[in-house]
């Protein structure tokens, strides 16, 4: 073989071997973080687990084999944001490539945490408005991931209960004081709270204790619980505090339903840790989170409890429940 060829050959086998991460040697497996809200005191759930399944699915179709080419460091975080910070300056010491993390509370923890290190994230609620990206074609930082599609749901979300509860006419939207997405969130339920005919209120809370009395204030009306670490953390609390309180409430999630809530209407969680592969797999392979566009669901799930809504006297419409992806019996 001439001394042409060794060079070409070796060039080759340089562009088929597998991506290298950071400094890390091309024989060293990547090594990512995955910060999660909650669990702090507990071990993860199964909705907890089937996430993290999801986002090793996604990963293991892009080739990316945890124990073989890829290692997940993982640290189930609480929903204390400090907790959050220190767990994520952790992930950065180890080191690791990136981190992902769910939820605005836990991205904005990531991201203050481990300045400079990219940022995947799943399910953001207006990552603009919060600063995460400058936009959602052009993140211009160190984060990009998926984006909650937060106006159009919230709307929706607000329609369902309105067609649910005959004469509704108050709604509380139950949030945590910690978020600061929920600014943005409230102001685009209010114009078409407005346009609906109902009346809104910011039922904030800063933590477990107040949740009993902050939920009664809801009551003669319908809750809306905006999705949040702390309302995850205390789902079966919640649900009971709710059912006790007799009212009607739309959840961010399908567990809560299921618990017995009446509805969720909201993206698919499969599809929103899924898509982070792509993303994780795009940053291992060389791809700056500041170019890589945010990407915002399109499909959406409504689940309703069939049961609930008799407990509370409701008679569900009939086009809402054909129109349901899951009706609980």
């Amino acid at each position: 073989m001439s001394r042409r060829d060794i060079v070409l050959a070796g060039m080759l086998a340089s562009l088929l071997a597998a991506p290298r991460v950071g400094s890390q040697p091309a024989s060293s497996p990547a090594r990512i973080g995955l910060l999660y809200p909650g669990h702090d005191a507990s071990p993860p759930d199964s909705a907890a687990r089937q996430r993290r399944d999801a986002l090793i699915g996604g990963l293991r179709d892009l080739g990316w084999i945890e124990g073989r080419n890829l290692v997940i460091e993982t640290r189930w975080a609480g929903v204390d944001a400090q907790r959050q910070r220190e767990a994520a300056r952790e992930l950065l010491a180890l080191p690791v490539a990136l981190i992902v993390a769910p939820g605005s509370t836990t991205i904005r923890a990531a991201h203050e945490g481990a300045p400079g290190l990219p940022i995947v994230m799943i399910n953001a609620g207006d990552p603009v408005g919060a600063g995460f990206v400058a936009s959602l074609a052009r993140p211009g930082g160190d984060l990009t991931g998926t984006s909650a599609a937060g106006e159009e749901v919230l709307g929706k979300q607000l329609e369902l209960l309105a067609a649910a509860v005959p004469g509704l006419k108050h709604v509380g939207v139950l949030m945590n004081r910690a978020n600061k997405a929920n600014d943005f969130f409230f102001r685009s339920m209010s114009s078409r709270a407005t346009q609906l005919g109902l009346g809104l209120e910011r039922l904030d809370v800063s933590g477990a204790a107040e949740l009993e009395e902050t939920i009664a204030r809801a009551r003669g009306g319908a809750l809306l619980v905006l999705g949040d670490p702390l309302f995850a953390q205390q789902r079966p609390r919640l649900v009971e505090l709710v059912q006790r309180a007799g009212v009607p409430s739309m959840f961010p999630r399908r567990e809560f339903v299921a618990a017995g809530g009446l509805m969720s209407y909201i993206s698919s969680d499969a599809w929103h840790w899924r898509k982070a592969a792509s993303f994780v797999d795009k940053i291992l392979r060389g791809a700056k989170p500041a170019n890589v566009p945010v990407e915002q669901p399109t499909v959406f799930e409504l689940t309703v409890n069939a049961r609930t809504a008799r407990a509370l006297g409701l008679t569900m419409p009939q086009a809402l429940l054909l129109r349901a992806d899951e009706v609980i019996e």
